[in-house]
C-alpha cells in the first residue's frame, strides 16, 4: 500500500492505494499517523478510493487512529470506500463511527 499525505482547508488527507492489510502497508500507515499526531494534526481524513482490500489489521489501525484523535480533541473522517471496503466497514459497524462519506467534498464539509 502507498500513502500520499496532503492538506486541504486545514484538514490532513491520507490518500491510500492498494491493500490495507497486515504487513508493511499497515505499518507505514501507523508510522505516518504517529508522525502527524506528534506534529499536532487534529483533523484527519482518510481517502479510501484506492483501497482494494481491508483486513482486520487495517481496521484496527483505523480505529486506533480515531481513538488517538478523539483523545486529542481532534476529528476523523473517511471517504471514497469501494463497495467491498464499505461493506466490510458496515459489517463491523464502523461506517457511522468513522463518518464515512461518499466523496472528498462531503467529508471536508463535515468537519
Amino acid at each position: 500500500m502507498t500513502i500520499n499525505i496532503r492538506t486541504v482547508d486545514r484538514v490532513t488527507i491520507l490518500d491510500l492505494n492498494g491493500s490495507f492489510k497486515a504487513g508493511e502497508g499497515e505499518k507505514a500507515f501507523r508510522e505516518s499517523v504517529g508522525e502527524l499526531l506528534s506534529a499536532g494534526v487534529t483533523k484527519l481524513a482518510l481517502n479510501l478510493t484506492g483501497v482494494s482490500f481491508l483486513d482486520s489489521s487495517g481496521i484496527g489501525s483505523v480505529v486506533r487512529t480515531l481513538l488517538a484523535l478523539k483523545e486529542k480533541g481532534g476529528e476523523f473522517r473517511a471517504f471514497g470506500a469501494s463497495k467491498q471496503v464499505a461493506q466490510v466497514l458496515r459489517m463491523v459497524r464502523l461506517e457511522k463511527v468513522l463518518g464515512l462519506a461518499a466523496d472528498e467534498a462531503t467529508a471536508l464539509a463535515s468537519f
